[in-house]
């Protein structure tokens, strides 16, 4: 039977090919200098730490992480999280939390309980890939706001939050080390945000990967979560992950909401997988109260700090002019933006037929359509390869320029 014979859902015949599939694709592919994959370097994943948590977890610990779990998560990894949380001044008062297999889940569960067909999620555009695609697959209109290097702009976002009104359901903004623009918001435009959406009944999801990975000590400041700072009249769901600050494939993440939209999470999840692996919440759990995190974390950042450098070097000595790009405080990943008139598809195919690879600008959008523009990720490619990739994909631009 072909595929259109199949009756699908509303929801399914309306999914787009995910970008994210090819993205894993080309960072495993070894012939190829992969700027695609949003991922930490094998290299940079802690074997040696979660060899030694693991053989020193007592029997019965071990045996207990075998087993089925409670939905919300691990109770020792719950308590260790609030610990993490309170140490960012996020109160647990009024507030739960719920273990989600990956921030990716946290996300899925928060537009199940709240999107209907038709209703709106305001994104920034660009924004994260996984994000747009786990609210499409609710039938939800994604609504792009425009940022600028201090983040989402505001007039634009108070032109969209009065266009819906009550239909507008969620704002979904990833504020530190943005995926894919690689922005972090100033503290500036995290006020201006509180305030347009005090008193107003849309959900603010904050969605945090990336905020401990910032290279300096001095910007430590502006990663402070707006789920810390007085919001009196906005509702604000706080996602986190364990996939940049400890290992992606451990597949754990959390989400911090008021105790009744956790309730309604909770339900959600169990329909999906009943609870998150036991197995890697044990091991969380342990990195966490063995205080491995910081020193681990030290590492990343330098690591990336490198990788980032490196890179931004490199497109200062290949890029021809017309083309921008940001420069990252921290997280993974450099946005560049190309001759408005340049399609990011033909960059790709010019780049991949010479070795390199990155993620088109189109994968980003809202709508799907925006294209003038690319994502670069340093953060897994071997750092003696960063520099021999950029002059690759700057070659490929200027063989699109007209």
């Amino acid at each position: 039977m072909s595929e259109h014979e199949y009756n699908f859902s509303a929801s399914a015949r309306g999914m787009r090919a995910s970008e994210i599939r090819r993205i894993m694709k080309l960072a495993g592919d070894p012939s190829l200098i992969s700027f695609a994959g949003g991922a930490p370097a094998l290299s940079l994943l802690p074997a040696d730490i979660v060899d030694a948590i693991y053989g020193a977890l007592p029997e019965q610990v071990k045996r207990i992480a075998m087993q089925y779990g409670a939905t919300d998560g691990y109770p020792p990894l719950i308590a260790e999280i609030k610990k993490y949380l309170a140490s960012k001044n996020i109160s647990m008062d009024g507030q739960e939390l719920i273990v989600t297999t990956g921030a990716q889940q946290a996300i899925n569960v928060l537009a199940k309980i709240f999107t209907d067909p038709g209703d709106a999620v305001i994104t920034e555009s660009p924004s994260f890939i996984g994000a747009l695609a786990a609210f499409k697959s609710y039938g939800a209109e994604t609504v792009g706001v425009p940022m600028d290097d201090e983040g989402i702009i505001i007039p634009q976002l108070l032109e969209a939050l009065d266009k819906w009104g009550k239909k507008a359901k969620i704002l979904y903004l990833t504020p530190y080390f943005h995926n894919p623009a690689g922005i972090i918001y100033s503290v500036n435009r995290k006020r201006q945000l509180l305030d347009a959406l005090a008193g107003r009944e849309i959900i603010l999801l904050e969605d945090d990967p990336y905020g401990e990975l910032y290279f300096d000590d001095a910007d430590k400041p502006l990663t402070v979560p707006m789920k810390s700072m007085p919001h009196p009249g906005v509702t604000i769901c706080y996602a986190g992950s364990f996939a940049k600050i400890f290992s992606p494939g451990m597949r754990l993440g959390w989400l911090c909401a008021p105790a009744g939209i956790i309730d309604k999470c909770q339900l959600a999840k169990q329909s999906i997988d009943a609870c998150s692996p036991v197995f890697t919440q044990a091991l969380a759990s342990e990195f966490l109260s063995q205080n491995k995190m910081p020193a681990y974390i030290e590492t990343l950042r330098a690591a990336y700090k490198r990788r980032a450098g490196i890179m931004l070097d490199s497109l200062k000595q290949h890029m021809p002019a017309g083309v921008n790009w940001t420069v990252p405080k921290g997280g993974f990943y450099v946005w560049v933006t190309l001759p408005e008139y340049m399609n990011a598809s033909e960059v790709f195919e010019a780049a991949y037929k010479n070795g390199a690879a990155f993620v088109i600008g189109s994968a980003f959008d809202p709508a799907g359509v925006k294209n003038d523009c690319l994502r670069l990720a340093f953060s897994s490619t071997p750092e003696d390869k960063i520099a021999q990739g950029i002059e690759i994909v700057a070659n490929a631009i200027k063989s699109c320029i007209k």
